[in-house]
């Protein structure tokens, strides 16, 4: 009986053990993303664009008091609100075009080639190629826009081993060095992830449960990565929407998942997507001419958040009570560590 009690004792202790183990690393980890004291903040910047709500509307001027920034149930002091205009109006245009596109967006691409010519003197453009979960750069950031022109050429139309474009468009961010001006992508994509849509999911109910595979069944993972990273670097992304080539580009699943792909990558960057559903686009000049009155009511918003013991994304709501004012912005801001 004696021997039994030890025994008893012993796993009662061990158990012991191991909960305030595991207690003590949920409150560590828990700590690690609570905010640290209020009086410790730091000021952090977003790029938001005041969007009409009638495209035929005039913007009056937004003024400091004008933005909201909400995290939570609590509103941050927004400190400064300057207009990407005149000195601060630099701003860095990638377009960036899918080489998996149908050679008949060509049609459009005269479109694209007047946007550029029409950009102010204050925009340097580049202009590269997706393929191969890459970039190819077909003209560097240049300030002569003939040159940017010059480098837009027709798609390949023809698919690589690696076909992404989230994949293509992380590996330019990373590379893309930073600088205290706007940066902005249009990407000229059908979105699809033909390199994820090669990984089907196991089936989960079926009756040979984890045996048999089926074709992707919803938005890549890469997407949100893809935005997180753009995000992470104050990168605003845009898509306009084409048609391209393959087995996937002629099925409506591929296709539709494509667009929602592309949709939610922009609404979470900051960006537009434009389409016209999963259809080519008869011409891309009113897309880009709205694009161009986006890029015309821009704004760094300048707050105080709370930094973390790790830095990170943290969600922020940016809002306007102005009518026929929308403000669009990134879902989340980067925050520096505290202390950092």
């Amino acid at each position: 009986m004696k021997s039994y009690q030890v025994v008893l004792r012993s796993l009662l202790a061990v158990c012991f053990l191991t909960l305030t183990l595991q207690i003590s690393y949920s409150q560590e980890k828990a700590a690690a993303n609570e905010p640290t004291s209020a009086a410790a903040t730091t000021p952090v910047h977003l790029v938001i664009t005041d969007a009409a709500l009638r495209q035929d509307a005039e913007l009056p001027p937004l003024q400091r008091e004008d933005v909201k920034v909400k995290q939570g149930k609590k509103f941050l002091p927004v400190t400064q609100l300057i207009p990407a205009q005149g000195d601060n109006a630099a701003l860095q245009l990638m377009i960036l075009i899918d080489d998996t596109l149908n050679t008949s967006v060509g049609n459009n691409l005269t479109d694209l080639k007047e946007f550029i010519s029409a950009q102010p003197a204050s925009t340097v453009i580049a202009v590269a190629y997706m393929s191969n979960a890459t970039v190819s750069i077909a003209q560097n950031f240049t300030a002569d826009h003939d040159l940017a022109v010059k480098a837009v050429r027709l798609p390949r139309g023809s698919l690589s081993t690696m076909d992404s474009p989230y994949l293509s468009l992380i590996s330019l961010v990373k590379g893309w060095p930073e600088q205290k001006v706007r940066r902005e992508i249009v990407m000229v994509t059908d979105g699809i992830d033909r390199l994820r849509g090669e990984k089907p999911e196991p089936s989960r109910m079926g009756p040979n449960y984890g045996a048999v595979y089926h074709s992707m069944p919803t938005i890549s993972p890469d997407v949100s990565s893809a935005s997180e990273i753009s995000q992470r670097y104050n990168v605003l992304v845009y898509s306009i929407y084409a048609v391209g080539v393959g087995r996937a580009g002629r099925s409506g699943w591929d296709l539709q998942i494509g667009l929602s792909s592309l949709t939610k990558l922009a609404d979470e960057t900051g960006g537009e997507c434009f389409s016209l559903g999963t259809s080519q686009l008869v011409s891309f000049k009113p897309s880009l001419d709205q694009l161009q009155k986006m890029l015309g009511n821009q704004y760094y918003v300048v707050f105080q958040a709370t930094p973390r013991k790790k830095a990170g994304l943290q969600r922020v709501n940016v809002r306007t009570e102005l009518s026929n004012s929308e403000l669009v912005a990134p879902d989340n801001v980067w925050v520096p560590a505290a202390g950092k």
